[in-house]
């Protein structure tokens, strides 16, 4: 077939395609953005858009079950619609869906392709029975879940982080395995909501990277909800069960376990959406799980390929994924020349207080060889936290004790994810610390006690 020929192609509509493919398309660049499912990605379609709209659903159910401690009656017993759960959580991927079809279709030189995108040569794409060639291919393909041959081959009906989204019923009895970010915050929810839920992890703990304290107050958060948890499970079987549930089977402490559920999720992981890439055609560098390997630039391992979001394994979130499209941008039509390199990690965990974290764990910064300080806070000393009766959790901070510069940050309290920023940003502009900490903040706030809790630092 003969190839068509373009400026720029951009394989992959998630956080770091479409801004990138508009970006180009308005620098004058003719511009193929390809996409086989939905515009927006994980993000958009399932994953921050839809979990935290069903997050936010959950928490009106929980407050208002609490009601009367803050001196408010609600008469009858607190109920969950979830169709109308459901509806909500649609409408809004819907709106973001649609603004981003409108965007991209009003762009002058960018076209929207619909196709399974994979590589010919090192300059030409093929979709279907279209060949498209250009200088430049800008990769954004993504992950998906992680479905292991147990639950794959069993022949009984599981659930993902995106069929799950599907259902307009609550489930009764929700099995999630794997105790991690994904699972935990749909845990919460979907107990909150009504379900029996059970989180079985194969680990001896929850969230291997976090510090153990910060993983006892999430586990202890989720108990108080309800959600019942199963530790340091191996050896998982699937079985049928009767009137279409599903039995799992696993042993824990060398007995084995079982339970009836009426959904099973499967919340082990993710993996990179390049095994029908045709990688391979081109000679794209992959490590041992199958992410393509870049440098600071994204460049890839071919010249005029670039890797972005979560397929090249330099951070799995929406927010590292726009960072990507800003450093190419940036890179490829300002002239500049930006790196990832040195990118302080942010993430949250999204259940109620919430988890996050910045920079070094307490064990990577006993790791690095270097004099460490840390400062604790824990929430029932917040005066704010006391005022909403939501004093579960602690702030913690570590500081080089040479530099005194912040290494890294754990927030697990409540509006920790917004509170981090403020520590997010003195530690992207590497600022000494004690500026901080001679601050004045506002009161009644949650962040008050930063400054408070930067002034009686003590040795790691």
């Amino acid at each position: 077939m003969d190839a068509e020929m373009w400026d720029a192609i951009v394989v992959g509509a998630g956080q770091s395609g479409p801004s990138l493919a508009v970006r180009l398309a308005k620098a004058g660049y003719k511009t193929a953005l390809i996409e086989r499912t939905n515009l927006g990605g994980t993000c958009v379609n399932n994953g921050c858009t839809p979990t935290k709209t069903l997050v936010a659903s959950a928490r009106v159910a929980h407050l208002a079950r609490r009601a009367s401690d803050f001196g408010v009656k609600i008469e009858s017993p607190v109920s969950v619609d979830y169709p109308r759960v459901h509806e909500r959580m649609r409408a809004v991927v819907d709106q973001s869906i649609g603004n981003l079809t409108r965007w991209i279709g009003g762009t002058e030189h960018l076209s929207l392709i619909h196709g399974h995108a994979r590589f010919s040569s090192p300059t030409t794409i093929t979709v279907g029975e279209r060949a498209l060639r250009a200088p430049m291919t800008f990769l954004n393909v993504g992950c998906r879940p992680i479905v292991p041959d147990w639950a794959l081959n069993s022949g009984v009906p599981y659930l993902t982080n995106e069929s799950l989204l599907e259902l307009t019923e609550l489930p009764e009895h929700l099995a999630i395995v794997g105790g991690s970010y994904v699972g935990l915050e749909f845990a919460q929810a979907f107990r909150r909501f009504g379900s029996k839920v059970t989180v079985i992890e194969q680990n001896a703990a929850l969230l291997q990277r976090e510090d153990p304290e910060a993983v006892k107050e999430v586990q202890g958060a989720l108990e108080s909800d309800g959600v019942q948890f199963e530790i340091g499970a191996c050896c998982f079987t699937l079985e049928p069960g009767k009137n279409g549930r599903a039995v799992l089977t696993f042993e824990r402490e060398g007995s084995p376990q079982c339970i009836d559920a009426s959904h099973v999720l499967l919340a082990v992981g993710r993996q990179p959406n390049t095994d029908d890439l045709g990688v391979e055609a081109v000679g794209l560098k992959r490590d041992a799980r199958g992410y393509l390997v870049v440098d600071g630039e994204l460049k890839t391992s071919v010249p005029g390929i670039w890797a972005m979001g979560d397929v090249n394994g330099r951070g799995a979130f929406t927010h590292t994924s726009w960072n990507d499209y800003e450093v190419v941008a940036a890179n490829v039509l300002d002239g500049e020349s930006r790196s990832i390199d040195g990118r302080v990690p942010p993430y949250a965990l999204y259940i109620d207080p919430p988890l996050a974290r910045i920079g070094d764990s307490e064990r990577q910064a006993r790791e690095r060889g270097r004099r460490v300080l840390v400062g604790t806070m824990p929430m029932a000393r917040v005066g704010r936290a006391r005022e909403r009766s939501e004093t579960r959790g602690f702030m913690k901070v570590l500081v080089d004790a040479d530099t005194m510069c912040l290494m890294g940050a754990t927030f697990m309290c409540i509006d920790g994810d917004e509170v981090m920023h403020s520590m997010l940003n003195v530690m992207a502009v590497g600022a000494d610390i004690r500026k901080v900490a001679q601050s004045v903040p506002i009161h009644p706030t949650i962040s008050e006690l930063i400054p408070t809790m930067l002034q009686q630092l003590k040795p790691l």
